[in-house]
């Protein structure tokens, strides 16, 4: 059990610390489709096994997030998979920080695990470029 719990939370640094040193390259201008919001990849988190991609994306927000609530944050970090054959997406991981770029103290988020539902990837949107540059991309 201790060395489980040694191993989760070496993990968890190593996600932490990827997300700091994350060399971020924004999405294709025609993919951003919030005015308020820039989404980035890390292109060294792409890793692919069969029809299957996981990579990391970030969303940086020109306002802050939250509204009045004491959770309120500038950036989101997420760990996504992608289904390159079926053509859909999941998000395994988020994390909401208070400065921009991934930075600052972590105010909410966690692993979602195998929990949240595939969403198809339509046309003209995030998911979409995420699926372009994981999927095809070799």
């Amino acid at each position: 059990m201790r060395v489980f719990r040694l191993y989760l939370v070496v993990t968890f640094v190593a996600q932490v610390d990827s997300f700091v040193y994350a060399e971020w390259v924004a999405l294709q201008d025609q993919y951003q489709s919030h005015p308020l919001q820039t989404v980035y990849i890390d292109p060294s988190t792409i890793h692919r096994d069969g029809n299957l991609v996981a990579l990391s994306a970030l969303i940086d927000w020109k306002a802050m997030q939250g509204g009045r609530t004491p959770t309120r944050f500038y950036s989101t970090t997420l760990s996504k998979q992608v289904d390159c054959k079926q053509k859909r997406v999941r998000t395994l991981a988020s994390t909401d920080f208070y400065g921009h770029m991934g930075m600052g103290e972590v105010i909410g988020g966690g692993k979602h695990a195998n929990e949240e539902p595939w969403v198809a990837i339509k046309s003209g949107t995030i998911n979409e470029d995420l699926w372009e540059v994981g999927c095809k991309s070799e």
